[in-house]
């Protein structure tokens, strides 16, 4: 018989629409250019202690606002530099989704390595269906992190992300892999890809498993990859093969 897993719940649930209140305000907090200056740090910490159940959590996270938005600039930069249809700015930061989902990550991450249960989950699973893009909180991502339309992205938990790392839509950074104690409860171990600094990963492609994609890499589309790859190389699908004729009955 398998165990029951015993996974602490925190009391009282918090609130989601507490919660979607709080990413305003810091949205507000780390983009003032756009969406104005008046200081709400106050109202983000009452709101978040309310979520949280700890002050001094939610006095830390109001005291990490200026590393946020620092990170979150480089995210923007990011895509300005990667996608010629960014014209400004302001239109990255109004909209495209990987910024959404990026303040919900970034904010997420932060509680996550705080200790705060299910709050984090439930800030990115926010940004999941109003984006498409699923990344887990814990994940680790560095600065000047691009995505590109971005639909149908999947980060998993253990995943490591570098700087300068840019993912199009559809790709997948998963599991290949999962192990089960002697209970049969499945083991939380690395077991999510390590993207090292300066690759980018075209629309679906999929990389399982605890591989580690080396720096100044490309990943082409559609590729299925289970294994490392050094640094500076390309990886691709293989040729095309065509015939011009089936003969003898012969199919494919």
């Amino acid at each position: 018989m398998i165990a029951e897993r015993n996974i602490p719940t925190p009391s009282p649930l918090p609130s989601s629409e507490a919660l979607r209140q709080v990413m305003t305000l810091i949205r507000q907090t780390v983009f003032p250019e756009i969406y104005g200056t008046d200081d709400v740090t106050g109202e983000i910490a009452r709101l978040l202690a309310e979520a949280t159940g700890d002050d001094d959590i939610a006095a830390a996270f109001v005291g990490a606002l200026p590393d946020i938005r620092r990170l979150l600039q480089t995210d923007t930069q990011a895509i300005i530099q990667s996608d010629p249809a960014a014209h400004s700015f302001e239109e990255v930061v109004l909209s495209y989704p990987s910024v959404t989902v990026m303040l919900h990550y970034r904010t997420a991450h932060f509680l996550h390595e705080a200790g705060v249960p299910l709050v984090p989950r439930m800030l990115t699973e926010q940004a999941h269906s109003a984006t498409g893009i699923d990344i887990h909180p814990a994940a680790q991502i560095g600065e000047y992190f691009a995505i590109d339309h971005g639909t149908g992205i999947v980060v998993g938990e253990t995943t490591i992300i570098g700087r300068h790392v840019l993912l199009y839509q559809g790709v997948t950074l998963g599991a290949r892999k999962i192990r089960f104690d002697v209970s049969g409860q499945p083991v939380n171990q690395p077991r999510h890809p390590i993207i090292e600094d300066n690759v980018t990963i075209y629309s679906n492609a999929t990389i399982l498993g605890r591989v580690r994609i080396g720096h100044d890499s490309v990943i082409g589309g559609n590729v299925w990859l289970t294994h490392d790859v050094p640094p500076h190389s390309k990886v691709l699908q293989g040729e095309l093969v065509t015939e011009q004729f089936f003969t003898n009955g012969g199919g494919i």
